[in-house]
């Protein structure tokens, strides 16, 4: 308390005793898997494997490249903010490494006849530079071939310049840039029918992109999957994404797939464990996992069971793939199948933005598919659906939908994923909005600050529509009390709360009885 000595007015703040809790984000995807390239922006992760978030199509191109052949997280990244994503955290995981060659390039004549005079080769094995070529003004009346400027560029930077260059002389190109540059060396080679003067007279200005050599592919196991917490790669490295509340790994079919052509399930099975342990580790997180391509129903249903077996409210399973557009195909290639986990995350995403997360993310299209890998009868996915299997079904002009809400949990308290995804965000919003009462006296005070602070919430959520019954009673509790905090508990520091919710679960099956209503003689 403060002490006054002299008379007079003063103002003092009292800190309230309820706070506000804001819902913790519900839809914060990580994509595990193959890109193009490798993100340059952080110079303590100069391999680009520590997770990323991007929050657009274009921010994901600019880190890591565009759709490229062996690779499938760019498609599926592409099919979630097409559905609704917003925010998606990026694993990168090599599957290749670099070649080791120089870079090389040529740098040809305006006239194409002359063919190409100037050979350019980098100094450095994988280099990725640029070079440029302009031109000097010069007088209407000078003698000999006109200067012109040779320039390397790494990205949009020049990184050397060599002005005034000519062949031949005291500025002869060839000795001027092989003796300084430390980037590339030049070799010229010019027609043995064809004047040395006329031929250069001719470069032609513009920038020229030395091409590297192929990267060399290396195999990748279920180890660099799961990656490491401490060296922040893989599936464990996304522990310094808090955020991230889906996880799915698009690219286990890359490198699952053998040279022959034939399929490693043992390692899709390793790698989908990992990540169910992962998200139940960090248990705000869903699994997001594929079922294995090319399997009828009774197949999958065969793998769910008799090879799969997993049992966990934090994953959720669909089947079949889709088909979408192949952005690098033409002719029969125009079209490629895909898992469906970018997609269905996008979905997600944008269920919990225009219902909230309490809505079952099924019975909604899926934007993007141009078809199913194969089609599903209502029998048949009366099999799957029992098994935690959620199905994608074609409906004719009500498009391509999902039709499954189902978690992989043998415990009917958590079947439905709605209902883990609505506890999920209620644990982790209590989590983070109640640090204040870290310290404070354990008093009445305290406890009648903490259930106020948690009621005010609880109740917003049951106006919403995410909790069931027809009072605030009937939809949850708060208890902190007496009963709860013992003496004991008190003096071994503890505060301790009992909350109870009463969930919506979703009309999987909507049955109407009807009957004939037969009249009779009055």
């Amino acid at each position: 308390m403060p002490t006054y000595t002299a008379p007079g007015v003063y103002v003092e703040e009292v800190p309230s005793s309820q706070k506000v809790l804001t819902s913790a984000p519900t839809a914060v995807a990580a994509f595990v898997g193959f890109t193009e390239k490798a993100p340059t922006d952080d110079p303590n992760d100069p391999h680009g494997l520590a997770p990323r978030l991007v929050t657009s199509w274009p921010q994901f191109e600019k880190l890591y490249g565009s759709f490229v052949e062996g690779a499938i997280l760019p498609l599926s990244v592409y099919g979630y903010f097409l559905n609704g994503g917003t925010q998606a955290h990026i694993v990168r995981i090599p599957n290749s490494e670099p070649a080791g060659e120089p870079a090389r390039g040529e740098l040809p004549a305006a006239d194409r006849s002359l063919g190409s005079p100037i050979k350019v080769e980098s100094i450095e094995p994988d280099s990725d530079l640029t070079i440029l070529i302009e031109s000097a003004e010069v007088e209407d009346d000078a003698e000999g071939p006109a200067p012109f400027t040779l320039s390397v560029l790494e990205g949009d930077i020049v990184i050397e310049s060599f002005p005034d260059l000519t062949f031949g002389g005291k500025r002869d190109a060839t000795k001027v840039v092989n003796e300084t540059s430390t980037k590339i060396k030049i070799e010229v080679e010019v027609a043995a029918d064809v004047d040395l003067s006329s031929q250069l007279e001719l470069l032609k200005p513009g920038a020229y992109g030395l091409a590297k050599a192929a990267p060399v592919p290396v195999p990748v196991n279920g180890r660099k999957f799961a990656g490491s917490e401490s060296s922040r790669s893989g599936i464990a490295g996304l522990a310094i994404a808090e955020d991230v509340t889906i996880v799915t790994v698009p690219d286990l079919i890359t490198a699952a797939t053998k040279a022959d052509g034939s399929f490693d399930l043992g390692l899709w099975k390793a790698v989908q464990t990992s990540l169910i342990a992962h998200c139940e580790l960090h248990s705000n997180r869903i699994a997001l996992l594929d079922a294995p391509p090319g399997m009828s129903p009774q197949q999958i249903k065969e793998w769910r069971v008799g090879v799969a077996q997993y049992d966990s409210a934090f994953a959720a399973l669909y089947y079949p793939w889709i088909k979408v557009e192949n952005p690098i195909g033409q002719g029969a290639d125009a079209e490629v199948l895909i898992p469906p986990s970018g997609h269905i995350a996008g979905v997600w995403a944008r269920t919990d933005e225009t219902r909230g997360v309490w809505k079952a993310p099924a019975n909604d299209t899926i934007r993007g598919v141009l078809d199913v890998e194969r089609g599903i009868t209502q029998t048949e996915q009366g099999i799957l659906n029992p098994l935690g299997i959620n199905a994608i079904r074609p409906f004719g002009a009500r498009g391509i939908r999902i039709w499954g809400a189902r978690t992989l949990s043998s415990d009917t308290d958590w079947q439905y994923l709605n209902v883990r995804r609505l506890f999920n965000m209620v644990e982790a919003t209590v989590l983070e909005g109640t640090q204040w009462a870290v310290f404070e006296p354990n008093n009445v005070a305290l406890w009648e600050g903490v259930t106020r602070t948690l009621t005010g919430y609880l109740h917003g959520l049951w106006q919403s529509g995410a909790l069931f019954g027809s009072s605030a009673d009937q939809a949850f509790f708060v208890r902190c009390d007496a009963t709860t905090n013992t003496p004991q508990s008190i003096d071994e520091g503890k505060l301790v709360v009992e909350v109870g919710l009463a969930p919506v679960k979703p009309a999987e099956f909507v049955i109407f009885r009807i009957s004939q209503n037969k009249q009779t003689a009055s």
